[in-house]
């Protein structure tokens, strides 16, 4: 995918950035947000909760309804 090459210029351009003082605080806040992310997926499913709400899993529940007929026309009952 990358090679070192490609990898080496991401990383002086990221010391040129950030300066060389920041990259470990920014590796450890990092580090601290992917640990609470998967702590929350692991709770989450243990859980088995879903924090997609129950009307929105049925498929087409986020499409809008078929229009049918003019502005005049009373709806059909569904």
């Amino acid at each position: 995918m990358f090679g070192i090459s490609e990898i080496a210029i991401f990383l002086v351009i990221v010391i040129l950035i950030f300066g060389a003082k920041k990259l470990p605080e920014l590796a450890r806040s990092l580090g601290k947000s992917a640990r609470i992310l998967k702590s929350e997926a692991k709770a989450m499913k243990a859980d088995g909760s879903s924090s997609i709400p129950a009307d929105r899993t049925r498929p087409g529940a986020d499409m809008p309804g078929v229009i049918r007929g003019s502005a005049t026309e009373k709806p059909e009952a569904r």
